[in-house]
């Protein structure tokens, strides 16, 4: 093993380890999982790196093991480059579409000083900018400065049960250790076992070209946006399952989010409350093998979606779930995003620079959100290869605050590891789609064959059929 090399069972990675036991792989396997080092490539003060590639190995790992049981033979060993894994953590920053850089994020969303501290909003979104403004008091028209100067006169706390209760989205950042949000009570990813449907070998795939890789076949119902999700069905599109992204034709969605995340899978759109849509939706329900959902607890169960309902109605389906707070408590019903919950966990407290007189800081990537997308492709594997062993379907749950949880209380920092210095340009493609010209990164994940691919760009938004290939 040369010096740039890092294996699991060497105590440096005990995150890799710590997230197999979660996914309750076998740990036999993990001598399987190797690490190509790189230097600089997500400098923070918390364990990030570290979560990034325990992340992308589980899931590089629960893809050769799901190929392996599908095909009869030994799970093979897979090598996770580190500086893949650094520029996919940021893969909407580096996204461009006909030499275009998207905006990550609006004017009105970031850190804005209170009365007795600091709040952060999110209001990309044009509902969510107006109900913040609303909230407030203040017109529809309203820019930076007037925000600024609201929030200035306020309690953070005032403003964070104002915003939300208007239906907006802010929060007060927290001191490491004073976070409303009980950490050490939120599990990285639960798991159980529904029903007793017999084991169920997956089809074999449509497409020839996809047929041999470990998801080949599977169908996936995509139920989810922004990043995390998406995250997490992009990877399953890479492995080859057939994703098909639902989006109510009502709601708004950021069709660059959609670029940088809509890689391998189509898209369409479907009113659930209109009875022929309805009818389509339960059709391609009745066909699939994974639905995944990434919305707040309870939003979907009156269309049906509830995990009970579903493993009830469809016997043998992999229910997952993502959403922002985790599952019980006063938080769980609130909306929430990667940024948010960077800072009402206490992360950008310990990220901010210099005396502390400063604004609070963040994490180099969104990496609650593509950490938690990885973990929840991986869960997803897992819940493949547990039914075509043993039967029956399963409920996935993750959160990204379960995943703030683990950062900051479950992971500890690795030593230094000789490496080259990171190059994001590596790990950097160009794609034609529909879209324009994309500058894009490139899968972390491993595969024992070699290098993967996405079958297909993203498309628009919207534009595809709904049925399944």
């Amino acid at each position: 093993m040369t010096r740039s090399d890092v294996s699991p069972r060497d105590t440096r990675d005990a995150a890799t380890a710590h997230a197999w036991a979660a996914l309750g792989g076998d740990p036999a396997l993990l001598e399987r999982v190797t690490y190509r080092s790189v230097s600089g490539g997500l400098p923070a003060r918390l364990p990030v790196a570290e979560l990034a590639r325990a992340t992308v190995g589980v899931c590089s790992l629960a893809a050769a093991e799901l190929g392996a049981r599908r095909s009869g033979g030994a799970v093979p060993a897979v090598r996770v480059d580190e500086g893949a894994v650094a520029t996919a953590f940021v893969s909407e920053r580096h996204l461009r579409i006909d030499g275009r850089e998207p905006t990550n994020f609006a004017p009105l969303s970031g850190f804005w000083r209170a009365a007795d501290g600091w709040v952060r909003t999110h209001a990309n979104y044009p509902h969510h900018r107006a109900r913040l403004l609303a909230a407030l008091g203040l017109p529809g028209d309203s820019g930076p400065d007037e925000l600024a100067a609201a929030l200035a006169a306020r309690p953070a706390r005032a403003i964070q049960e104002t915003v939300y209760a208007a239906g907006g989205l802010a929060v007060a950042v927290a001191e490491p250790g004073g976070s409303e949000i009980p950490l050490g009570a939120l599990p990285l990813i639960e798991s159980r076992r529904v029903g007793d449907a017999a084991p169920r070998r997956l089809r074999e795939a449509p497409q020839p070209a996809n047929g041999d890789l470990p998801a080949s076949g599977v169908r996936v119902l995509d139920l989810t946006r922004v990043i995390a999700g998406p995250v997490a069905t992009r990877t399953l599109a890479l492995l080859g399952a057939d994703v098909l992204r639902i989006d109510s034709p009502r709601l708004p969605e950021d069709p660059d989010a959609h670029a940088d995340t809509g890689f391998g899978k189509r898209s369409a759109a479907l009113d659930l409350a209109v009875p022929e849509d309805r009818r389509t939706f339960e059709a391609l329900l009745a066909d699939a093998d994974v639905v995944v959902t990434g919305y707040r607890p309870g939003a979907l169960d009156h269309f049906g979606l509830a995990p009970d309902a579903l493993l009830e109605r469809h016997p043998g389906v992999v229910v997952a779930q993502l959403c922002a707070w985790g599952w019980s408590g006063p938080w769980a019903g609130r909306r929430g995003f990667d940024s948010l919950v960077q800072a009402a966990t206490g992360i950008a407290a310990i990220e901010a620079k210099g005396d502390g007189d400063g604004p609070p800081g963040a994490l180099p990537a969104q990496a609650l959100d593509h950490g938690t997308g990885y973990l929840l492709a991986a869960a997803v594997l897992r819940g493949l290869t547990e039914r075509h062993d043993t039967g029956g379907g399963c409920h996935l749950r993750l959160s990204l605050a379960g995943t703030a949880s683990w950062l900051t209380r479950g992971i500890a920092p690795a030593a230094e590891v000789d490496g080259p210095v990171h190059d994001p340009a590596l790990w950097l493609a160009e794609t034609a789609s529909d879209l324009g010209a994309l500058r894009h990164a490139r899968t972390p994940i491993a595969a024992p064959a070699g290098p993967l691919d996405w079958a297909r760009p993203p498309g628009r938004l919207g534009a595809d059929a709904p049925r399944w290939l």
